[in-house]
């Protein structure tokens, strides 16, 4: 991955809500949510879910596909393993790191948005 593409998606998670967005369609894996459905997960307007995800999709991070008459939002897996492979492929100088790194299960707060 190119530096500026990695920018771009940073910069487009660096907002609370465009990670909660994209940690949910992540969490949905392949099948994705529509707009609809994440609005209500995430008690978010239309018109700020709209903005944050046209923010996403201009990062490549959110894909959308039609299904009928439904737009389908799906995180896009192969630009996010991307990313995490370009932030960590000097990982310890080259050397095997340890101990190795687990996701830790967190316990998250849902906030409000406006």
């Amino acid at each position: 991955m190119e530096s500026l593409l990695a920018v771009t998606a940073l910069s487009a998670l660096a907002h609370e809500g465009r990670l909660e967005i994209y940690r949910l369609l992540v969490a949905a894996g392949p099948a994705g949510l529509t707009v609809g459905e994440i609005g209500v997960k995430l008690a978010m307007p239309g018109a700020t879910l709209s903005f944050h995800l046209s923010q996403l999709k201009h990062a490549g991070l959110v894909a959308a596909r039609r299904d009928g008459r439904r737009l389908i939002q799906t995180a896009d897996f192969g630009r996010m393993n991307g990313l995490v492979a370009y932030l960590t492929e000097n990982c310890c100088g080259g050397q095997s790191c340890a101990p190795v790194c687990k996701p830790a299960k967190t316990k998250r707060v849902k906030a409000a948005h406006g």
